[in-house]
């Protein structure tokens, strides 16, 4: 028996069995955990990879999400530093000092591509993504507001911040959570975006700021910087309200400056104080990082700078957060190395390119008209025409593109139009021409299979819009 089983096989029962065995059917692993109780004990490391891994292929294929916003895709190199830093704690700038001192060369980078009068007095920080960096921005225009109305002997309990009814949520919990008024300007078919029209009816002495937004979530659309400054401007002249704005550059902050260098939006406009944007969306870097960068000095509040004794040394703070990943913001200064302002140009135009493609054939098949054509930043939405059909909606091909991979949302327009739904897209690096024209062919089979439906799907329909900031 013993020579049939072989000089190097182990006896039945041994534990030498478990590093020949199958994960799937260890003894006593084949069992179910329980989700919401930690396991009493431990398991082995191939168990608990392999559970997390296969729940986790159960989520999208990043690559044809077009719903989201943030980068999906970083090369080898980005990836090969990205493993490399994880560790770091981007709080800890007396530990890692080097990776302080690049945080403060990518801002600074930005600050001269946004055409900050003085590189030298600028002032940023890197932060966790666009939403702390809209929050700090939108803080910073407090302060000032409160520093005068206190130095005039005025009251400073009824803050007010005027946004297009378009704007992300970002702005909504900002003035939830600092006990802001929100003051929305409607969009219309004829004012998408926050275009100055009106604007003297929603300013007053108790204005903090007016946001503008490079890119809306909804349809991609610039609001006109130059046209709200201008207006401004006016309301100044005739009321000696000074108010300043804080450019929500999530997106278009990093297309802009390649792609579109003639606009006027940036800190050549005067009455620009901040920017933010999100390093994780088209600055090209994966998931937890943003930017915001202040003119000069004076439009930052010292109040907002926190000096903290920490592990050994003086440590000026400027975030919400404390303790977060150092490693994107060294993948953020690779981008910027790698690719530099032509290379920047290249990547951000191929995807204006691959939008305005699927755009054109979009409204080519006759269903839709479009909304937007992804000539702004690469995204663009359409609506379905009314009186196509009255047995499918934009809902309906949202869920037959899914059944294929692709995300691609349906969503109701904002506020006043809210009985509006687009659908969208949102280009980014990774999604190349050849994909583009599989998500097109996609797109036609499933407006044919729904025209030729008799009868509407038997489903319970969806409101949900699938998008991030």
């Amino acid at each position: 028996m013993n020579a049939r089983r072989g000089p190097h096989r182990p006896p039945a029962g041994s534990e030498d069995r478990l590093s020949i065995n199958p994960v799937f059917v260890r003894p006593g692993e084949a069992t179910e955990f329980d989700r919401y109780r930690l396991p009493a004990g431990p398991s082995l490391p191939e168990t608990a990879y392999q559970i997390v891994h296969d729940e986790a292929i159960l989520d999208g294929n990043s690559r044809l999400n077009l719903a989201t916003f943030v980068t999906t895709w970083m090369d080898d190199h980005g990836q090969r530093l990205y493993r490399e830093a994880f560790d770091k704690n981007m709080i800890d700038k007396d530990e890692y000092p080097a990776t302080a001192e690049i945080e403060e060369r990518c801002w600074r980078m930005l600050a001269d591509l946004w055409h900050a009068p003085d590189d030298a007095d600028a002032i940023g920080t890197s932060t966790i993504g666009s939403s702390e960096a809209c929050m700090l921005g939108g803080l910073a225009l407090k302060r000032l507001w409160q520093e005068r109305r206190r130095a005039d002997g005025k009251p400073t309990d009824r803050p007010n911040l005027v946004m297009s009814a378009a704007v992300q949520v970002v702005w909504e919990k900002f003035c939830n959570y600092w006990e802001i008024e929100p003051r929305y300007v409607p969009v219309s078919p004829g004012h998408l975006v926050l275009d100055g029209e009106g604007l003297e009816q929603y300013v007053d002495e108790n204005t903090i700021g007016v946001v503008a937004v490079l890119g809306q979530t909804f349809t991609g659309l610039y609001d006109p910087v130059a046209a709200i400054a201008a207006k401004l401007d006016e309301i100044e002249a005739a009321t000696g309200f000074d108010v300043r704005i804080h450019v929500d550059g999530a997106s278009g902050a990093m297309i802009a400056p390649f792609c579109q260098p003639e606009l006027d939006w940036d800190f050549r406009i005067a009455r620009v104080n901040s920017i933010s944007t999100s390093g994780h969306k088209y600055g090209l870097v994966y998931p937890g990082v943003g930017w915001v960068v202040w003119r000069d000095s004076s439009v930052l509040p010292e109040s907002l700078v926190f000096h903290v004794s920490y592990l050994g040394g003086d440590m000026p703070t400027l975030a919400l957060n404390f303790s977060r990943p150092g490693a994107q913001v060294l993948l953020q200064y690779y981008q910027f190395l790698r690719l530099g302002r032509d290379g920047y140009r290249a990547v951000q135009q191929n995807s204006l390119d691959v939008a305005q493609f699927l755009s054109g054939e979009i409204e080519r098949m006759g269903p839709f008209d479009l909304v937007s054509r992804g000539d702004t930043i690469p995204v663009f939405a359409w609506t379905l025409k009314a009186g196509h059909t009255d047995v499918w909606n934009l809902y309906d091909l949202a869920d037959r593109l899914r059944m294929k991979g692709w995300l691609v949302p349906a969503y109701p327009m904002a506020d006043d139009m809210s009985d509006t739904v687009l659908q969208r897209i949102v280009v980014k690096v990774g999604l190349s021409r050849d994909l583009a024209a599989s998500l097109i062919a996609d797109i036609r089979a499933e407006v044919d299979f729904l025209d030729r439906l008799d009868a509407p799907l038997p489903r319970e329909r969806t409101t949900g819009s699938g998008f991030h900031h």
